[in-house]
């Protein structure tokens, strides 16, 4: 990737609370009661609301239709092979979409990207239900996808340049709503279709309405891209987020340190293939979980109450976890503890898979919080708002290409050896290399420091 010009875009430039430059003593702190400081906490405010409803659309479009997959397959008549390749496009279209977001952010600010992004999931969501053609649904998904990629990967960018003192209880806010809108969608769709006629169009259409929501807070911000800082309640951070200081709530000079060439840390590399591994163990669990415990003899509502379980763990503890990783100087104990709880939920599946379904599915969605906890590290691995805009896109999409063959390989494993213990214990060895690597990615230093 191209070095970055010297002057930072403000929209990409570091807050208050990132930048490396001292503070003007002179500079007069904003009364609590000026209008600034209330412009300030009604931006913030709305900054919250944003990110909100922004996470809780960053799933619907995937699990809405993977719950009528059947239905949209034989109502659009995708062969099985068709309808394989459509559950394989996700992670390749946020590998592919989510690398423009730096180049992006870096010319229309991030606020205006994500608005964009928002946009697309709406745009994609009210078409697709319309597609007389497998054609035409897939071109749908993959412009709600495009809008989702460009989401993931500017979300934590946002969160830091706007909560760079709350990293850890923002990231788990937004990570909460992302869980709460994956198990939702994946548990209400079916229902809502039944309501609706029993019309699948219908059922995928409702979600555009949500989606449409998630768009409004996001237009009153597009006028903040061309503001050189934003007043904060903390001071400067030394590393990882850590904050030192008094705020004064003014605006700070712009950093000119060029952004990191993050192919040349070794930690960004670690965060890339970490947040592989997770996502890989995710997108398995959601697709395969279900059938592992029908094959096992657990009837097929029950199966969908575990998946939805399993799903469900990550709504508190995506909130808990951020926070408690930025606490810490160095987050690997929280990636062996989740990498342990995967494999014992692993283990349960390969010798019990009923009698103990239920502490499996747990054990699971506890193992699958290291997403939120992956969002977490990549906030606090750079020091700077440019800095965490390339780890970001860099992490997201190696680890996007990375998870894109797993689920893939697991089906073939099963159709081959005719069960799934050889598939169990593939899921299972992956958490060792998880843990490992997301111990790596957690030590105490920045990208910056490497590059």
């Amino acid at each position: 990737m191209p070095d970055e010009p010297k002057t930072l875009d403000p929209a990409t430039a570091p807050t208050p609370a990132t930048a490396t430059t001292t503070r003007n003593p002179s500079a007069p702190a904003l009364a609590s009661g000026s209008p600034q400081a209330s412009a300030s906490r009604w931006t913030l405010g709305l900054v919250t609301v944003g990110l909100v409803l922004a996470a809780l659309n960053l799933r619907p479009a995937i699990t809405s239709l993977g719950a009528l997959l059947e239905e949209v397959s034989a109502g659009l008549h995708m062969s099985g092979t068709v309808a394989g390749v459509l559950t394989s496009v996700p992670p390749l279209c946020f590998a592919v979409f989510g690398i423009t977001a730096p180049r992006l952010a870096r010319r229309f600010g991030p606020v205006a990207v994500v608005c964009a992004g928002m946009a697309a999931i709406f745009a994609g969501l009210a078409v697709r239900p319309f597609a007389s053609g497998t054609a035409g649904f897939l071109a749908a998904s993959a412009l709600a996808l495009m809008g989702i990629a460009l989401s993931n990967v500017l979300m934590p960018v946002i969160v830091k340049r706007y909560f760079p003192d709350r990293v850890g209880t923002m990231t788990g806010l937004y990570s909460m709503a992302l869980a709460l809108g994956t198990s939702v969608a994946a548990a209400a769709t079916v229902p809502m279709t039944e309501a609706l006629g029993g019309d699948w169009r219908a059922g995928l259409g409702v979600w555009a309405v949500v989606a449409a929501l998630a768009v409004l807070p996001w237009i009153p911000l597009l006028r903040d891209r061309d503001r050189g800082g934003l007043p904060t309640r903390a001071g400067l951070p030394t590393r990882a987020g850590r904050a030192t200081g008094k705020a004064t709530g003014s605006a700070a000079p712009l950093d000119t340190t060029p952004a990191p060439r993050v192919t040349r840390s070794r930690t960004a590399w670690a965060l890339g293939c970490f947040f592989g591994l997770q996502a890989t163990g995710a997108y398995i669990t959601m697709g395969w979980m279900p059938q592992i415990f029908r094959d096992a003899g657990v009837p097929a509502s029950t199966a969908g109450v575990l998946l939805a379980v399993t799903m469900v763990m990550g709504v508190p503890l995506a909130f808990v976890i951020p926070r408690l990783a930025t606490r810490m100087k160095t987050q690997g104990p929280i990636v062996v503890a989740l990498g342990l709880c995967g494999l014992g939920g692993y283990t349960g599946l390969f010798f019990a898979p009923a009698s103990g379904a239920w502490v499996w599915a747990i054990l699971l969605g506890v193992s699958n919080c290291a997403f939120p906890l992956a969002l977490t590290m990549i906030g606090m691995r750079s020091r700077t708002g440019a800095g965490v805009v390339r780890l970001s896109a860099f992490a997201q999409s190696v680890g996007y290409l990375i998870s894109i063959p797993g689920p893939l390989l697991v089906g073939v494993l099963y159709q081959h050896s005719g069960g799934w213990g050889l598939p169990i214990a593939l899921m299972g060895g992956l958490m060792v290399p998880q843990m490992i690597i997301g111990t790596l990615a957690g030590r105490d230093r920045t990208v910056e420091d490497e590059c």
